[in-house]
């Protein structure tokens, strides 16, 4: 076939099946894991805990699956940028970004680290700790909706490979 014109190589051969790649595990955990976070902001903006202000961003679209990085890795002590940002498997710069948005919005704010003064630490403030507690409920009824889906086996046999499959 290497001799042959290009016409003719690819008359020869036939097509790829290609429905694996609608399929495949990566592919299903991507598309699960973008429906999770989805449902979890909507639950989120529609919960009387949340500040007001965070519900409106959140229900208008304004706050995405990216922001809730900065919701699931940042400590209750308060966290390095670059902490955080290793933690959510990104570039310092787009979690900078992040961040600024999340302190203009009111969520967090940086302070000095005391441990090393020329640091910063991003830190939750008040309203960014109503914001964890309706993300932490949005969570759990995120998963019980999962539950309720798939039946408690499925659910428990699935959170049990992620855990595995992730450690």
């Amino acid at each position: 076939m290497e001799n042959l014109p290009l016409s003719a190589a690819t008359d020869t051969v036939k097509p790829m099946d290609d429905r694996w790649r609608q399929t495949h595990l990566g592919r299903l955990l991507g598309h699960a894991m973008r429906r999770f976070d989805e449902r979890v902001l909507h639950l989120m903006a529609h919960n009387e805990g949340v500040p007001l202000a965070l519900a409106n961003l959140a229900a208008r679209d304004q706050i995405s699956a990216a922001h809730v990085h900065i919701t699931r890795h940042l400590a209750l002590e308060g966290s390095r940028l670059t902490d955080l940002a290793q933690a959510a498997g990104m570039s310092k710069q787009a979690m900078g970004d992040l961040v600024d948005q999340c302190a203009a919005w009111g969520l967090v704010q940086r302070q000095i680290d005391v441990l090393d003064a020329r640091a910063k630490r991003v830190v939750f403030t008040a309203d960014g700790l109503a914001w964890l507690q309706a993300f932490k409920d949005a969570v759990a009824q995120a998963e019980a909706e999962f539950r309720e889906a798939v039946g408690p086996d499925v659910a428990t046999v699935v959170a049990l490979g992620l855990e595995a499959y992730a450690h």
